[in-house]
């Protein structure tokens, strides 16, 4: 069976020498080299890593919408989780974007300084893959998805080697990269396989910097002083007016490399997503406590502490990359701020405008973040039409034509 989703990475002649990085190309023998970035990219991309032969990672990291699920439910909106590998399955969580997972640091308990914040330096639990940290690396998260029943439902790694097996140019690209005994043994083949779309995720690629903001910061670009855009940017690195940089700053001003999450953890207050619960099946009364359900912190003496936290997201693409949170419950930029700032004292926000009522209760409703959330004054509706434009300006170029209409209004 031969590879055919990713043609330039794969149909290549019979002789693959691995070369290490880079580009494909030739050796002084003539032969076609593949790198483990290409071996990456067509693993990405292959339906047969999935029981019913339907869903690869491509499916709900698509890579036309910058890296998250595009599929809609009835009622015409992104779904806020996806379908799995049987049509049925439906997760309990958002699709995060995969660009940029090549800057979320490896799951530790650390200490960072914070930037544009009255607030002190943050220690805790920074970064790891998944909304909770539970995947120290890239690798390790490229290597669950195959294997859960909700999405690729593949029952063990055996069957997963299996499927890389029935692919000639995947046994010729393994053996070449990890050696002629790779597949002697099912844990370093499986090793190999994630190893392999780590590469692709750590890949330039992945990670583009093409937005207006990288512009601005390169000189390519000004935001327009009298444009809705630029009040947005003075709004959103104040330290007197807002909280966005205190978890949405990863660098000082003027950096580049700026990924807008300093990948800490938080509970702030999310809602459950009622109609993805019943969507999904979850059993009455389920509470998605986030980060202290997961085996890194199982050592903890009490991790009541934890419960309800997740991994602060990048805003890199939130522009095109609606629903919101790490349940998908809000499904508008506008909503999110608003959200943010119902938490300040004097703010007016009471109701959720999606609903027209009073924002429902925090799904977990100890540990929420109030030292950071009640920091900055309560926002104006131009401030948050502001903030709304500002973020688009974070879209990376091959997405800008995702942005919705009132883009247009922005001054980009």
């Amino acid at each position: 069976m031969k590879l055919s989703v990713r043609p330039l990475a794969l149909l290549l002649p019979a002789t693959l020498i691995a070369c290490g990085g880079g580009s494909g190309g030739s050796d002084d023998s003539g032969s076609v080299s593949i790198t483990e970035i290409q071996l990456g990219d067509a693993l990405f991309h292959d339906t047969n890593l999935s029981l019913e032969r339907t869903q690869a990672c491509s499916t709900c990291h698509d890579p036309d919408h910058a890296f998250t699920d595009p599929s809609t439910n009835g009622n015409g909106n992104v779904r806020s989780a996806s379908i799995g590998d049987d049509g049925v399955s439906l997760g309990d969580r958002n699709t995060p974007t995969a660009l940029y997972s090549a800057s979320i640091p490896e799951f530790t308990y650390g200490t960072h300084q914070r930037f544009n914040s009255p607030q002190g330096d943050y220690t805790g639990y920074i970064g790891g893959q998944f909304w909770d940290g539970r995947a120290a690396t890239l690798e390790d998260q490229a290597g669950g998805p195959p294997l859960n029943p909700i999405e690729m439902n593949l029952p063990d790694k055996a069957t997963v080697v299996a499927r890389l097996r029935e692919n000639t140019d995947y046994e010729d690209a393994f053996t070449e990269l990890y050696g002629t005994n790779i597949f002697d043994d099912v844990d370093e083949a499986y090793s190999a396989m994630t190893q392999a779309i780590a590469a692709f995720e750590r890949s330039p690629d992945m990670s583009p910097f093409t937005s207006k903001y990288d512009k601005f910061i390169r000189g390519d670009y000004e935001y327009s002083p009298v444009s809705k855009a630029a009040l947005g940017k003075a709004r959103f690195f104040s330290q007197q007016f807002t909280n966005c940089a205190t978890c949405h700053q990863l660098r000082p001003n003027g950096n580049e490399g700026e990924t807008f999450s300093n990948y800490e953890f938080h509970n702030i207050g999310v809602p459950v997503n009622t109609r993805l619960r019943t969507a999904n099946g979850s059993d009455e009364g389920f509470t998605d406590t986030g980060l202290a359900a997961i085996d890194a912190v199982s050592d903890e003496p009490d991790t009541s502490e934890l419960e309800g936290k997740f991994r602060v997201p990048t805003l890199r693409n939130v522009g095109v990359t609606a629903p919101y949170m790490h349940n998908g419950v809000f499904q508008s930029l506008d909503t999110v701020i608003r959200f943010y700032d119902r938490h300040l004292v004097s703010s007016t926000n009471g109701i959720n405008p999606e609903t027209g009522i009073a924002w429902a209760a925090p799904e977990v409703g100890e540990n929420i973040s109030f030292t950071e959330l009640r920091q900055g004054n309560a926002l104006s509706d131009n401030d948050i039409e502001g903030l709304v434009c500002f973020l688009y300006s974070l879209t990376d170029e091959q997405y800008e034509h995702l942005l919705p209409a009132d883009a247009e209004e922005c001054g980009l």
